[in-house]
């Protein structure tokens, strides 16, 4: 069998599909050869599915018969066309270790809900902790706040970190926090400070569920808000104010880490399947 293994991973989360295409050899980081993005909308899963999946292999030049092995994650058994599937925080440990080497631990932000992740020094899971989905630490409480106040997801972040007196939110549950933030509105809080309380206020309760999970060291952050600066400013925050010895850190993929985590346990798993002679799956 050939040290070179084409694969992909396939992230369908609850918002957005992330599809990854990479080549994989043994002993050296995975090379990215295409990648795509589309958000859900309220269009056919399966359809936003297959764009993001043909927009990957269209970006790497290749089709579906060169690959070796196709990993979906998240939503994804719902993916006809898999060889397998990895759960979500089997492929965010993986995707994270390798996008921030030598993490301890995996801070997944998704749409929904926040994840705390430890894993061992080859990405496997060795603890846990998440929020439920009725929290306001999530990527779509920030995304409808965002609109609330008229303000594009791309520029929460920097506005976050213009703020000079942040009024947190006082409420986890995202029905009552949005509440407070219409409370702050009509009470003259400006929008960088009510962004950046609402910062603060996730930015405390992931990091009680690092610390619930037993996480040290560094932290790779992962999903949706990975990219977000401000939240990424306000877990340093956080962290010192608690004196806990957690560095947090980020890289512009962040997005993609399930799909890679996916992508690379496809090729762990075929070369495992192949090299103790078992029959591999064969791509519908």
């Amino acid at each position: 069998m050939s040290s070179e293994i084409l694969t992909a991973g396939i992230d369908v989360g609850s918002s957005a599909v992330k599809a990854l295409v990479i080549r994989t050899r043994e002993g050296s980081p995975a090379e990215w050869l295409g990648f795509a993005t589309e958000r859900l909308r309220h269009r056919d899963v399966a359809q936003v599915i297959g764009s993001a999946f043909d927009g990957a292999l269209s970006a790497a030049r290749l089709d579906r018969g060169q690959l070796a092995y196709i990993a979906t994650t998240g939503e994804g058994e719902k993916v006809e066309l898999r060889t397998g599937h990895f759960y979500g925080m089997t492929a965010h440990g993986r995707g994270g270790l390798e996008l921030v080497p030598g993490a301890s631990a995996v801070l997944d932000v998704g749409a929904l809900h926040a994840r705390a992740i430890v894993i061992d020094a080859r990405g496997r899971v060795v603890r846990y902790r998440m929020t439920s989905q009725c929290a306001s630490g999530s990527g779509q409480f920030l995304e409808n706040i965002a609109r609330y106040l008229g303000v594009a997801l791309e520029e929460i972040g920097p506005l976050s970190l213009t703020s000079n007196a942040p009024e947190k939110c006082s409420s986890i549950c995202a029905v009552l926090a949005e509440t407070d933030v219409i409370n702050m509105v009509s009470r003259g809080i400006t929008v960088p400070n009510i962004l950046k309380g609402i910062h603060l206020s996730m930015a405390g309760r992931f990091v009680k569920l690092l610390e619930a999970a037993a996480a040290t060291g560094t932290v790779a952050l992962t999903g949706g808000l990975a990219a977000d600066v401000g939240l990424a400013a306000a877990l340093a925050e956080e962290a010192a104010r608690s004196k806990t010895a957690l560095r947090f850190q980020s890289t512009p993929p962040a997005i993609y880490a399930g799909a890679l985590g996916a992508a690379l346990w496809g090729a762990y798993r075929h070369r495992k399947l192949g090299s103790i002679g078992a029959p591999i799956p064969a791509v519908v």
